[in-house]
């Protein structure tokens, strides 16, 4: 864990000398020793004497999703209760099951832990006494080691020990974000990468947004793009996200069509004098062309076909350019105007090159007609990791792309369409560290994500989850040592969270800090109650919905 580093304080050092009786006495043995995890017996009269301390996590010590250690040696090992029954046969009469966490050494006068580290190098024995963990061993442990971090929120069940996430951990090996509707999963969202933009001025984040709930968050500190002002241009397109937008047929029409547009779009981007220059251009090569050059090369070859092939694959292809180029819904995307080359303009602008002081772009991608939406997100995500893979030579400029919604871009086999967001996605999750590229996935159903991809994210924050698949997906996912963490997933409370993996030193359960009402996103629940009691200016509203409605613009 990273928490922010304090001055010690009056408070500290006499919490620290007038450590309470209960810390000092044992509350159970150890029973049996394995791997990854153990059996205890808690004793029952101890832990009520516990639960009245001042102190609350020795307060809560001995219960599930508390912590307690046991010491081995000149250290302290410390684990994380897991499960409890009630057994008449052991003394104390409860038996728990606890993951362990890692270990500190002990100082010899005070008996308090320091340089806690990760992972276990000696084991208890059975019958090892059992003591609660402390506020002070707690402070200790999750202390920063030094590393980068930002704060994001308090450990529970402390008020005042700071969490926080290692941002090099978080970012370098890709990180889930994990909730069910109305936990407050956007509102921690805009918190984390506030926190990021805050530590990282000249940062460089995407995040597709498909709701436009985050203009609104990053609306003084974000470059923010949507269909009005994106422009981001058709001929960036690769040859395979070409044929999603221009090709409706299946089956052996569709290969037919694929072929005749290959043929001509490469003749298309032939034409530019970018080609002569170049030499040697593939179909793939972001060139710009003309549209209406297009449609000319279909005419064209379509009257040197001979009589064994049909004119119906080049008219079905040249119908559908020339009626997504009529369609002023395309326009951010199809317009004659962007047939200059921007490429080095748009890629600057869209990836913070340079921040200017606004590292992060916001992309909302809600007005983007339906048909193309997942098109849009295959292009900017692949042009993140294609300009990661072309800057080789250059200064690295590690680019985060947070995508929203990520269940319905990368979902499972079973609800794949076989679109290319899907494989660029996934593709970034599993090469984009060797590059720079860093993925950010944001969902409330991890278990119709693709399940390789949330495998390769190395730190998951999970939220709430009511659904028991979800829970059993996340669960599966996240390593050994956080199962009794995961326990508890379904009674979180709103804005808390389970954090496990590279992000953080050991697994925490947080409670994030409130956001300023200024930057959290525009995705609070409307009140039922309150806006059903009032009324007036109804008409009125219904008129210009009605008028944005048929001008398609907001």
């Amino acid at each position: 864990m990273a928490p922010e580093t304090h001055a010690v304080n009056p408070a500290t050092v006499s919490e620290a000398a007038a450590v309470s009786d209960n810390a000092r006495q044992p509350i159970g043995f150890v029973i049996e020793i394995a791997g990854s995890g153990s059996r205890i017996a808690l004793d029952l009269q101890r832990l009520n004497e516990c639960s009245v301390d001042t102190d609350p996590s020795i307060a809560l010590s001995g219960q599930v999703g508390s912590q307690i250690k046991i010491r081995v040696g000149d250290s302290w090992l410390l684990a994380s209760v897991r499960t409890q029954r009630a057994e008449g046969k052991v003394e104390g009469g409860i038996i728990a099951h606890i993951d362990f966490l890692g270990e500190g050494d002990e100082e010899r006068l005070t008996g308090k832990i320091y340089g806690f580290r990760r992972g276990v190098t000696r084991y208890p024995i059975p019958g090892a006494a059992i003591y609660p963990a402390t506020s002070a061993d707690l402070r200790q442990i999750y202390a920063s080691d030094g590393r980068s971090s930002v704060p994001i929120g308090t450990v529970y069940p402390t008020k005042d020990i700071r969490a926080g996430l290692y941002v090099d951990a978080l970012l370098g090996k890709h990180f889930a974000l994990l909730g069910s509707t109305g936990t407050g999963k956007s509102t921690s969202a805009a918190l984390i990468l506030h926190r990021i933009c805050e530590a990282a001025p000249e940062g460089h984040i995407v995040m597709i947004d498909p709701h436009g709930e985050y203009m609104q968050a990053f609306r003084h500190t974000g470059f923010l793009l949507d269909v009005s002002n994106l422009q981001m241009p058709y001929w960036l397109m690769n040859f395979e996200e070409h044929c999603e937008v221009f090709i409706t047929t299946t089956g052996s029409d569709a290969q037919m069509d694929r072929d005749i547009l290959a043929k001509c779009l490469l003749q298309a981007r032939m034409k530019n004098r970018l080609a002569d220059q170049m030499g040697k251009i593939t179909v793939d090569s972001p060139i710009p062309y003309l549209l209406s050059d297009l449609t000319t090369i279909l005419q064209n070859e379509m009257g040197k076909i001979d009589k064994a092939n049909s004119s119906v694959p080049y008219m079905r292809v040249k119908s559908k350019i020339e009626e997504i180029k009529a369609d002023p819904r395309y326009q951010f995307m199809f317009s004659g105007m962007l047939v200059g080359d921007t490429m080095a303009d748009f890629l600057g602008k869209v990836f913070r090159l340079p921040a200017a002081g606004k590292p992060i772009s916001i992309i909302d991608v809600s007005g983007v007609p339906s048909e193309i939406t997942s098109t849009v997100v295959a292009v900017l995500s692949r042009l993140v990791f294609d300009y990661a893979i072309w800057s080789r030579d250059e200064q690295t400029r590690p680019v985060l792309l947070v995508c929203e919604e990520a269940h319905r871009y990368v979902p499972s086999e079973k609800n794949s369409d076989g679109s290319s967001v899907g494989r660029i996605l996934s593709r970034i999750a599993k090469e984009g560290r060797k590059y720079g590229v860093s993925l950010g996935l944001i969902t409330q159903r991890p278990s119709d994500l693709a399940e390789g991809v949330l495998s390769q994210c190395g730190t998951i924050i999970s939220m709430r989850l009511n659904n028991d698949r979800d829970q059993a997906f996340v669960k599966a996912a996240m390593p050994e040592g956080a199962r009794g963490f995961l326990d508890s997933i379904p009674a979180l409370r709103n804005r808390e969270c389970i954090i496990c993996g590279e992000g953080v030193a050991i697994p925490i359960r947080v409670s994030f800090d409130d956001l300023e009402a200024v930057k959290r996103p525009a995705s609070a629940d409307p009140s039922f109650s309150e806006l059903w009691s009032k009324s007036g200016g109804e008409e009125q509203s219904v008129v210009r919905t009605v008028q944005r409605w048929r001008a398609q613009a907001r």
